[in-house]
């Protein structure tokens, strides 16, 4: 299990869809209300344009902020609720570290997905495990599993791969991608594997809401270093949400 496994099971949408989609439906609802400057509306959701909030709104609604505000309802939209959890689905996080991560190169091997095909994600890195410790130009020992290229359709690339110093001569099969520097809540995972789905509902229902973060549209990814055993599952897991800030 990975965090793009774990959180599509939880909520049936990628992380930044969800994201997306919240500030989205946060925004109609103020223009339901009469907002009168749709440009203060579009910054407050995160977009530096009315032209991009228009057009991102159209594509999540099929109206315009302005026809929304026009008809002073949103019942005939489907909006993105906050998900509902009980007190069970929650378990014990430690508040999150914040982290300037730089540059970094990943390589290893990419696969796209629609969340109705996660469940290849474990086959994905059974299919890396021979390519550990022989990428070339290899830095450090820890394992990444990275999300990136997020669509309105909920897909996304999944690249599980190591750190590297560059992506010439990588070989045959293996791919890499440059994440940029970037701001990020960094959040541990403890005990099995198979209970980090419930860490995932803490950390968006819970943990990054209450750290006072945003999340930001950027490459996300679960790190695995040497407190993790792949051999039992065991240990623990840092999932580094990327925030806005």
């Amino acid at each position: 299990l990975h965090m793009s496994r774990a959180y599509g099971e939880a909520t049936g949408h990628s992380v930044i869809g969800y994201v997306r989609g919240r500030r989205l439906s946060e925004a109609a609802k103020s223009l339901a209300k009469g907002a009168p400057d749709i440009l203060e509306v579009a910054l407050e959701a995160g977009y530096g344009s009315h032209e991009a909030f228009t057009r991102a709104f159209r594509e999540q609604f099929g109206v315009t902020p302005e026809e929304l505000r026009a008809a002073r309802r949103t019942d005939m939209l489907k909006l993105v609720e906050p998900f509902k959890m009980t007190d069970m689905s929650y378990v014990k996080l430690d508040p999150p570290r914040l982290e300037s991560g730089k540059a970094m190169l990943i390589a290893g091997l990419s696969q796209r997905y629609k969340f109705p095909d996660i469940a290849g994600i474990p086959g994905q890195w059974q299919r890396f495990v021979p390519h550990l410790g022989h990428i070339p130009g290899q830095v450090g020992e820890e394992a990444y599993g990275v999300c990136t290229n997020m669509d309105g359709g909920e897909g996304f690339d999944y690249i599980c791969g190591n750190a590297v110093n560059s992506l010439d001569g990588l070989p045959a099969g293996l791919t890499g991608i440059k994440i940029s520097p970037q701001k990020y809540a960094v959040f541990t995972h403890k005990g099995h594997i198979s209970t980090i789905r419930n860490s995932f509902h803490t950390v968006w229902n819970k943990g990054l809401p209450e750290s006072g973060h945003m999340a930001a549209e950027a490459p996300f990814f679960e790190r695995y270093d040497a407190r993790f055993n792949p051999q039992t599952g065991q240990g623990d897991v840092e999932i580094w949400v990327p925030v806005r800030g």
